[in-house]
């Protein structure tokens, strides 16, 4: 770790101002540490040289004074400091969210969320000692030993070239010991993000893994990262407890070796007392700081080691230039043109369809040709070649101008009014006829929900779905409704209802774009779009455009209404 990472202080610009006022009470502190002690030596070879109390008592008085004023000082570094470092940490959070809203979901599928969600929570927090503790003192580090060292050197010039040539030797161990606290710190947080990730994913897949009688395997999978987890902390406090004798061994030697060459050279009448005794009360303080930053070091490497996965969200935040795609994708039609996601090793087929207003568009064709990653790439949630087009216009994702209802319900922990207004303001009257449009009337919109929206049915968390995607065009007035097998976990009954909605709202003026294998969904459709695996023939790039004419990959037919 180097002693500054400059991306810390860039992205936390709260962190300047702090430290600006942090080197001003630092400052203040180093010239009373020097009055201090040029006051306590005044005093004691005072005394011992045996001048009356009369005249002692000042300076006892300004040595009170200095040590009250310097706990005043201590005090309010700590304030600053734990002010700031607060104020810093919330800084890059809020960075963080606006980094990855802006970078979107496309860039959020190729990282593991779990992990990405304790760097920024624990990670986060753990910075605080490296805002708050470590670069306060390495500010300290920088004003107080140069001027202690200047003192001493002013002072005895012998004993401030043995503080200048002892020195360097902390600084050589820090670096030594920084190398080796850092690849442990480093492989500690990689395992508490195995630990949260895979504990994540298990509590997901809880009921799966119950099914199939694997749970048992599970736990003990989390029982194993959590051993390593407390095996490599164990290593990292082993790391710290050497570090830090170190360091007080090295700087207790060199104080030892300042305080004998005095101890002779005032036997022999080289020195005086008070000079000698000056310089011995100075000389600890020269290598407090430089102690302070080495046991500083560590309790900040944590939270450092923590923060590569938000400078990586931050950079590209930073450096890709992204439009703003919210207002510039509303429109009243959306298509895809020659659009092809590519899902590793699978090569998807080309797709070029559109949805203009009142109309509905069914998309349909066998499972793993693309359908649901053609919805991907219109939401920006994927990579993709060609073009998105709202009105004609490329954009990078319509998200804007459309309201959209995946496979996944997406319900989150709150009301089922909550989750069906979740973005908007909530209407309980909209809410309610959206709820009975998506066939789940009978679900009342108080009732609360878990996380992952536990509470509901697969079907009835599907509808409550559907009615967030009715809510959102009919609120912010989204022009297209794009839906993904919205009717797969429905009866038949409840499927045609929502069909008949569909229709109604197409009729209104809105356009719809629907995904789905059922047969009956024909029927409202103006438009079908079959999408077919590509072929491939030589000399020719496989292709599956839709409205188009190519043979063997897409076919597009009139639906069931006449």
């Amino acid at each position: 770790m180097r002693p500054v990472d400059p991306r810390l202080v860039r992205y936390a610009t709260a962190a300047r101002g702090f430290l600006v006022v942090t080197a001003a009470i630092v400052l203040a502190q180093t010239g009373v540490i020097v009055g201090f002690a040029w006051a306590l030596t005044s005093a004691l070879v005072g005394a011992i040289g045996g001048r009356p109390a009369s005249e002692l008592w000042p300076y006892v008085g300004v040595a009170a004074s200095l040590v009250l004023l310097r706990g005043l000082l201590m005090v309010a570094s700590e304030r600053v400091s734990a002010r700031g470092a607060a104020v810093a940490s919330l800084q890059l959070r809020e960075k963080l969210v606006a980094a990855v809203a802006r970078l979107g979901p496309r860039w959020l599928t190729g990282r593991n969320t779990a992990t990405l969600a304790t760097t920024a929570g624990h990670g986060l927090e753990a910075l605080d000692a490296y805002f708050g503790r470590y670069l306060p003192q390495l500010v300290a580090t920088a004003i107080t030993m140069p001027i202690l060292i200047g003192a001493i050197a002013l002072a005895d010039p012998l004993s401030g070239l043995i503080v200048v040539l002892t020195i360097p030797l902390i600084p050589i161990f820090m670096v030594l010991i920084g190398l080796a606290t850092r690849s442990v710190q480093q492989k500690q947080y990689r395992t508490l993000g195995r630990l949260a990730a895979r504990f994540a994913d298990t509590v997901e897949g809880l009921g799966t893994l119950k099914a199939f009688g694997r749970q048992h395997r599970a736990a003990d999978t989390i029982e194993t990262v959590t051993r390593d987890y407390k095996r490599e902390t164990m290593t990292v406090l082993r790391v710290s407890f050497l570090s830090g004798f170190a360091l007080e061994f090295l700087a207790s030697i060199s104080v030892a070796i300042i305080a004998v060459t005095i101890g002779f050279r005032l036997l022999a009448g080289d020195l005086s007392l008070l000079v000698g005794l000056f310089v011995l009360l100075l000389a600890p303080e020269a290598y407090l700081p430089l102690r302070q930053v080495g046991v500083q070091f560590h309790a900040a490497s944590e939270g450092v080691a923590a923060t590569n996965e938000i400078f990586d969200a931050l950079d590209a935040a930073r450096t890709t230039s992204i439009p703003d795609a919210e207002t510039s994708a509303t429109g009243s039609t959306v298509a895809l043109h020659e659009v092809r996601v590519d899902r590793g090793a699978h090569r998807m087929p080309r797709v070029s369809l559109s949805v203009g207003p009142g109309e509905v568009v069914l998309v349909t064709g066998p499972s793993g040709v693309g359908k649901s990653s053609s919805i991907a790439a219109l939401l920006g949630y994927a990579e993709y070649e060609g073009d998105v087009r709202v009105d004609g216009v490329a954009v990078p994702h319509a998200r804007g101008a459309v309201a959209w209802a995946g496979q996944r319900p997406g319900l989150v922990s709150g009301t089922v009014e909550a989750n069906v207004a979740l973005g908007s303001a909530a209407d309980s009257a909209a809410i309610a006829t959206a709820l009975a449009d998506a066939g789940a009337a009978d679900i009342d919109p108080a009732t609360p929900l878990g996380a992952g929206g536990s509470g509901l049915s697969g079907g009835q968390a599907q509808r409550v779905a559907v009615a967030r995607a009715l809510y959102r065009a009919r609120v912010a007035g989204a022009p297209v409704l794009v839906l993904d097998e919205p009717s797969s976990a429905l009866d038949a009954t409840t499927e045609a209802h929502l069909w008949a909605t569909l229709r109604r709202e197409a009729d209104a003026g809105r356009g719809v774009l629907l995904v789905s294998h059922r047969p009956s969904a024909r029927a409202i459709a103006d438009r079908v779009v079959n999408l077919h695996p590509p072929r491939e023939s030589p000399g020719s790039v496989a292709s599956a455009g839709a409205e188009a004419t190519l043979p063997g990959d897409s076919r597009v037919a009139r639906g069931g209404r006449s």
